[in-house]
């Protein structure tokens, strides 16, 4: 089981290149989430996001996208995320100008963990300029997780630039995971993240990504089974090969207790 938990698309129905090319990077992998973006209303986004998945249900996962301080939060309104088919959410807190803990996100996450909706925290890599850096401080969900301990969190792109407040979040609560998604062509950045991570023993909290059109799942495969190879001529510390093995075909449906269709037909044919 190969579960790519971060991926992007433009499912605009008159962008066939986007999907099409989204598609194709996907049979690298058993499965893929595809994450909502905040570009127009939340419930707009949704419903397409809903359209697109649920034409290749068997591969993809949909994760809609919340703005607390925009949107109903309540657990009665969020019940449309499940009817819509899609099994997770998403937050945008430093690009969208919100804290983690702001009030109305915390009246989300209560409802989130009420429906057993994964909460995946966007937080990381490229921002934009007026993005609120100090929002993604993954320290910041401390509260989050100690308040919702059934809640499942996910940090994104291992909360790059804090890996270290990452790394220090998931050792910590059982419920908190990181998505370890990289930027092949970052040699220098993926090696100190994933020997950061072993030397913390925190390799099992870690969740294969892409970050898909960025890069694709198969390169991220490569770079990272390749790993103990990126600094072959120095004497700087490796990683068992069967660790970083464990993260590419780890089921991260298992782990954040996602019910999905591809997986059910799966084990009736087993």
């Amino acid at each position: 089981m190969i579960v790519d938990c971060h991926t992007h698309t433009n499912y605009a129905a008159d962008d066939d290149v986007s999907t099409s090319e989204h598609i194709e990077a996907t049979q690298t992998v058993d499965i893929c989430f595809v994450l909502a973006d905040p570009d127009e209303s939340s419930e707009k986004v949704n419903k397409r996001l809903s359209e697109y998945v649920n034409k290749h249900k068997e591969k993809m996962v949909g994760f809609a996208v919340i703005e607390p301080i925009k949107d109903n939060v309540s657990a009665k309104n969020l019940t449309y995320i499940n009817k819509l088919g899609l099994k997770g959410t998403v937050l945008y807190c430093c690009r969208c100008g919100f804290h983690p803990t702001h009030s109305r996100a915390m009246r989300f996450y209560e409802s989130a963990q009420q429906l057993g909706l994964p909460v995946f925290f966007h937080n990381g890599g490229s921002l934009q300029p007026d993005a609120i850096l100090d929002y993604a401080q993954p320290y910041l969900l401390d509260e989050v997780a100690r308040t919702f301990p059934k809640l499942k969190i996910i940090i994104g792109t291992m909360g790059v630039p804090f890996v270290e407040q990452t790394l220090s979040m998931v050792a910590k609560h059982e419920n908190v995971y990181a998505d370890l998604t990289i930027k092949p062509g970052n040699v220098w950045q993926t090696y100190n993240i994933v020997v950061a991570a072993h030397e913390r023993r925190v390799m099992d909290k870690l969740l294969f990504g892409s970050g898909f059109p960025l890069s694709t799942p198969g390169e991220c495969i490569e770079t990272l089974l390749g790993f103990n190879m990126l600094l072959a001529d120095t004497k700087l510390p490796t990683v068992p090969r069967g660790s970083i093995q464990s993260i590419i075909e780890r089921n991260s449906l298992e782990l954040l207790a996602i019910k999905h269709t591809g997986e059910i037909l799966k084990t009736v044919k087993a």
